[in-house]
């Protein structure tokens, strides 16, 4: 009787030791598979991350924004084209964007060509663009630069239409920090000189302070979200198992709607939420929500609240509902527009491949 009680016992524990090192075995072996995914994203992206914040950093340093930026001064073509550029020779940190518009605002730019800096700041810097080409391919690469542009036509036409003048004249008011004045200079003379270079320099490291944990973070979560996350989550939220012709259209459109908030939930920035988006794709999201998804980076609740700080709640809600809707129709607009030229890339791109 006491054998089989001992022998029972030592079964029974024997039993209780096997499973709890499988359970032990499985999760450092899905942690390892995590990380491993994550360390790839970093490995491939590496280069990317040079070339672009170097030649972000040379445009910063050797082109003179002072000059330019009384000319931004009315809501016109000429005001928002200007905004355009300066925002894609500037950081891609959105919170370097978002400093930075403040800036211009409190500088006398007007608030459409603030929020034109902010969408061109966070979509069409250089850095951006290599590693999209990486991540997603060409496609997504040609959307993002052609989309870049509408989402800053759409905003700016939406900002016009809906323009509260006494919202904007208080936000500028309140503001009390000054942008640091960006003397004017001779670029041919500064390139010239080894203080230009190490302008170079000291701006490349400044902008990496600036968006390294963004990046950290970003591509650590994608990692481990590419590991643990079941594909069935993806395709309930973003209805990928019901892409029927029949109802393309009707998906796409509830993909778009749904991104920004994916991309919200995130708290990701707009370098760190590349890699997440490579695992959207490889679960059947369609081509609007992946673009939605992209362009969302300013509506992660940090930036959010960076605007509140800067200019109120009304105005930052303002900027939000407007950013909300130039982003969804701008996907649309992308992903319409891609079908019928034969050009939408196919999901399916597994996070695998360019880890």
């Amino acid at each position: 009787m006491l054998f089989d009680y001992i022998l029972i016992e030592y079964t029974h524990t024997e039993r209780t030791d096997e499973l709890d090192y499988l359970i032990d075995n499985s999760f450092w072996s899905t942690y390892g598979e995590a990380a491993k995914t994550a360390l790839g994203f970093f490995w491939k992206a590496g280069w990317a991350f040079v070339l672009g914040y170097f030649v972000s950093a040379m445009i910063q340093a050797f082109i003179p924004k002072g000059r330019l930026t009384p000319y931004m001064g009315s809501p016109n073509l000429k005001s928002i084209s200007l905004a355009t550029v300066f925002g894609a020779a500037s950081s891609s940190c959105s919170f370097a964007a978002l400093a930075t518009a403040r800036a211009l605002f409190v500088k006398g730019a007007h608030f459409v060509a603030a929020v034109a800096f902010m969408f061109a700041s966070t979509n069409l810097v250089i850095e951006l663009g290599i590693l999209i080409l990486i991540f997603l391919g060409w496609q997504f690469l040609a959307a993002e630069i052609i989309g870049g542009f509408i989402l800053i036509a759409l905003s700016s036409v939406l900002i016009r239409l809906t323009y509260p003048k006494s919202w904007i004249q208080e936000a500028r008011e309140s503001l009390e920090e000054k942008s640091s004045a960006d003397q004017d200079f001779d670029w041919r003379e500064r390139i010239r000189k080894p203080e230009g270079w190490y302008r170079v320099g000291h701006q490349f490291v400044m902008d990496w302070k600036m968006v390294w944990e963004e990046i950290l973070i970003g591509f650590t979560v994608a990692g481990f979200v590419a590991v643990l996350v079941p594909n069935w989550f993806w395709e309930t939220i973003f209805m990928a198992s019901q892409s029927q012709e029949s109802t393309s259209w009707l998906i796409a459109v509830e993909n778009a709607l749904v991104a920004p908030f994916v991309a919200a939930a995130t708290f990701i920035g707009s370098m760190g939420n590349i890699p997440l988006a490579t695992v959207l794709n490889s679960n059947g999201v369609l081509f609007a929500g992946i673009m939605g998804f992209i362009y969302s980076d300013l509506m992660v609740p940090p930036l959010v609240m960076v605007n509140k700080k800067y200019y109120g709640w009304r105005v930052a809600l303002y900027i939000a509902v407007i950013m909300f809707i130039s982003i969804v129709a701008t996907a649309l607009i992308l992903h319409t527009a891609f079908t019928l030229l034969g050009l939408t890339p196919e999901s399916g791109k597994k996070a695998g491949d360019v880890a």
